[in-house]
């Protein structure tokens, strides 16, 4: 059976406190509303449909930058979760498969649960997802004959035998697509909210004499999001839960709990990662690699062997071969490095191509941007770019060709030369003892007169 993915985002958010809608509030360097669209990606499927409301059109944007195919539909007034899915009708027409509904700020169900989801439907008409807790006071309980789901009700609207009941209600649910609109239109909103709630088509379903019913999850999959104390609550879930799948497949890492790791950053085994190190998104990282303390990396491939930092930074279109070296206090931008080359200390190299074994000397810098625009520098391969090189681009310095130290090039090096571009040291014997004699004079000048 084909799914559809209908995910909930249309909330402002009121206790973020924030212009941002809270479904863009990221975690792991990516919205929350992606982290949902991705756990549902992993039943393939047939459509998705987010409904969004406040900041519509910067929630649309962020939907569609991840999936250009997700449909977008707008719920103007937010009249309970019922009304929400009741938005996607016109969306959904035509469709005759199981409809999965997530939530946006819900962003830890897991793929697997889904999938157990799917399973369970067989001949019911809803899967609901619940997960025991005993404590909360904000959950609809979910009410169970054997595996039949006979109820949900809402903790305001329950009695108190309801409420002592401990399975309760994630809000995520599977529904027969050929009967989901249907169940929905004999909802009402006769309740302490005043709104239409989604959890209500369990009791019409069953007045239909169709069935419910309910699988469990872990609690910490249900984690939503409604503050800034509850985002840095899952950002830390999701880096703890991250970081041990990363050792548990053979990844080292020196002191954990200060590695911080993208939603998507990929590290082979037999990497190591020492303290502090800073994963953004979009980084690959090739098994055998050992990246240092103190660096930052997003958009980046480092290949196997490489050896990156302490205190380095690879931004965006890095691209690493084989056993490259970046050192400390390193910028690398928008470049590729081949195989076996260096570039030790102190050096920024962007928009470039830096061939292999090639060693770039420190304090080098690529002078890549003219103002208005950006230029390539490509040095070749077993060059030396002499300390303290600035490479005017766009600029090519050949195949095991070599600048002096403290040059300034601004022409195409040929293969195999050397180049010098810096003014001739000029000696000036016992100046600098009248220069010091000047100066202090005019000193004691500027200081008397002040006086």
């Amino acid at each position: 059976m084909s799914i559809a993915l209908v995910i909930l985002a249309a909330g402002k958010g009121t206790r973020m406190n924030s212009d941002l809608p809270k479904v863009l509030h990221q975690i792991a360097g990516a919205p929350l509303l992606v982290h949902a669209m991705k756990s549902g990606a992993s039943l393939s499927p047939e459509k998705t449909v987010v409904v969004a409301g406040h900041g519509f059109e910067a929630v649309k944007k962020a939907a569609q930058d991840w999936d250009e195919d997700t449909e977008v539909v707008l719920q103007e007034e937010q009249n309970g979760t019922g009304h929400a899915v009741m938005v996607t009708r016109e969306a959904l027409a035509g469709f005759d498969g199981d409809v999965m509904v997530l939530y946006g700020d819900t962003p830890f169900v897991q793929p697997d649960t889904l999938e157990r989801m799917v399973a369970a439907r067989g001949d019911h008409a809803i899967v609901v997802l619940g997960f025991n807790d005993d404590t909360s006071e904000k959950y609809g309980r979910l009410v169970m004959d054997g595996d039949t789901l006979t109820a949900i009700t809402e903790y305001k609207d329950a009695d108190d035998a309801t409420r002592a009941i401990d399975f309760m209600n994630s809000g995520v649910m599977l529904i027969k697509g050929d009967v989901l609109f249907d169940l929905l239109d004999e909802t009402n909103s006769e309740n302490a909210s005043g709104e239409y709630y989604l959890t209500d088509i369990v009791e019409v379903a069953r007045n239909k004499g169709l069935t419910s019913t309910a699988i469990s999850c872990d609690v910490a999959e249900t984690m939503g999001v409604n503050s800034r104390a509850h985002l840095a609550e899952a950002e830390a879930a999701f880096q703890a839960r991250a970081r041990a799948e990363a050792m548990e497949d053979g990844v080292t890492l020196v002191d954990p709990a200060t590695v911080f790791l993208a939603h998507d950053t990929v590290i082979g085994r037999d990497t190591v990662i020492e303290p502090n190190v800073f994963f953004g998104p979009e980084v690959t990282i090739e098994s055998g690699a050992h990246i240092r303390a103190f660096s930052h990396l997003e958009g980046a491939h480092v290949s196997r062997g490489g050896v990156i930092g302490p205190y380095a930074r690879l931004r965006p279109g890095a691209e690493l071969a084989e056993d490259v070296k970046i050192g400390n206090f390193v910028e690398v931008k928008n470049a590729q490095i081949d195989e076996g080359a260096k570039v030790n200390h102190l050096s920024y190299v962007g928009d470039a191509h830096v061939g292999e074994k090639a060693n770039i000397g420190a304090g080098t810098i690529t002078c890549n941007y003219d103002g208005v625009m950006k230029h390539k520098t490509t040095i070749g391969k077993n060059a030396f770019i002499g300390s303290n090189t600035m490479l005017v681009a766009p600029v090519t310095v050949g195949d095991e060709a070599m600048t002096a130290s403290g040059s300034v090039i601004t022409k195409n090096v040929g293969e195999g030369a050397l180049a010098l571009a810096r003014a001739e040291q000029v000696e000036k014997p016992g100046m600098a003892r009248k220069l010091f004699e000047m100066l202090r004079a005019k000193k004691a000048k500027l200081s008397k007169d002040k006086n």
